[in-house]
């Protein structure tokens, strides 16, 4: 028995299919396009003029303020910008900062909450309350393979004696356009496409074997695996031929798709590393999944299945025993970490210590993702410490 409610919003993928923004807001019932952007991909012209050009007269203004910390600061002038505006939909560009704050934004817009309010709430709970009623809808446009683009989380930070993580959780976050352009993927730097990459084939992997799994996720997830085992090594040997964008960002979309979803999400132990391995320390999410994954995935497999048949098939990899399957499984997944030139140890993060380890552990042990583990996973705080230990 399952069930599957998912309600993604309209994809559309390949050359210059930028050129329908306009069309696809006129669909929505918009009229004035607030881009959300970093300072880079919101001035650079190769990222920001087709988008320009495909927006036409709906767009009113740029917002490029975003940044890979994602503060609520950078999303409370982004609220300010809406209003100034008059802002009637937010069109997120770049990678998953971008699209987090433009989520953010949306709620903050239709808030009739005070930002010192919202400020304080956040601080507090690490959450911001979303209002009833219509939020403006974001439109995604991304340039990076993270597979932050299919979700409604919108996850910011804030400063309160140490970092605050948190945010938004809603169905109608989920953006309600998506635009994925091979071109514009091309723009962005070799070393970011392919740590951001990690990110959106991990959603793959997790897929599979998340206790919210279903038939359907099954059925996508393992045709990205096949994409991305194709893509993914290409993409890191420096190819960006039309192939190799389509495996990769077709991958991705596939990888994403009914992850994230009102009844909850299929991520788990891998993102869980992740959060905790990031937060706070020079290193990003893909960088971090990178290091974690192949040894979080002989922990998770020493204890549960795993969905490990289900992941041979996607490698396709001859299923034998359940240890060599299993075995199989892990050297594929390093073997596309090392193609895409990604690194393997914690010791490599400069500002990571070794005594930070039970730490980090425990944050990963109460990490949001946790529940969503396989049937039969219940780590303690002390053997997600080991898993770190052996990626030391």
């Amino acid at each position: 028995m399952f069930r599957f409610g998912y309600e993604p919003g309209t994809i559309r993928y390949g050359e210059d299919c930028v050129d329908a923004l306009a069309q696809e807001l006129d669909a929505l019932g918009t009229e004035r396009a607030l881009v959300v952007a970093g300072q880079t991909t919101g001035t650079t012209p190769e990222v920001i003029d087709p988008v320009r050009e495909g927006l036409g007269e709906y767009l009113v203004d740029v917002f490029a303020e975003t940044t890979p910390d994602k503060t609520l600061e950078t999303a409370f002038d982004g609220a300010d910008r809406v209003a100034e505006t008059d802002a009637d939909v937010l069109v997120a560009l770049g990678g998953g900062s971008s699209l987090d704050i433009a989520k953010a934004i949306s709620v903050l817009a239709a808030s009739e909450q005070p930002h010192d309010e919202v400020r304080e709430t956040f601080e507090e709970s690490g959450s911001i309350a979303v209002p009833d009623g219509e939020l403006p809808p974001v439109v995604a446009v991304p340039t990076t393979l993270a597979g932050a683009d299919l979700s409604m989380i919108a996850g910011v930070t804030a400063r309160r004696e140490g970092l605050v993580r948190g945010g938004a959780y809603d169905e109608r976050l989920m953006p309600s356009a998506l635009f994925y352009d091979p071109e514009l993927f091309r723009t962005t730097p070799q070393g970011v496409l392919c740590a951001s990459a990690m990110n959106g084939f991990d959603k793959a992997v997790e897929t599979l074997y998340a206790n919210t799994a279903t038939p359907i996720t099954d059925g996508t997830a393992v045709r990205a695996l096949r994409l991305l085992d194709s893509g993914l090594p290409a993409l890191g040997s420096g190819a960006r031929d039309d192939a190799t964008m389509h495996d990769a960002i077709v991958g991705t979309i596939l990888a994403q798709y009914g992850c994230s979803r009102a009844d909850g999400l299929t991520l788990s132990l891998i993102h869980a590393f992740g959060h905790g391995i990031a937060r706070g320390y020079d290193i990003r999410q893909g960088g971090a999944h990178a290091i974690i994954a192949p040894h979080a995935l002989r922990y998770l497999f020493d204890h549960v299945d795993g969905g490990r048949d289900l992941l041979a098939e996607g490698f396709d990899i001859d299923a034998a025993t359940p240890e060599t399957t299993a075995e199989r499984v892990v050297d594929r997944i390093v073997s596309i970490r090392d193609a895409l030139g990604l690194p393997s140890q914690l010791r490599e993060i400069d500002d990571m210590e070794q005594s930070d380890l039970p730490d980090i552990a425990e944050d990963v042990h109460t990490d949001g993702l946790m529940p969503y583990c396989p049937e039969g996973l219940d780590p303690t705080a002390r053997e997600l410490e080991d898993v770190l230990r052996d990626a030391w």
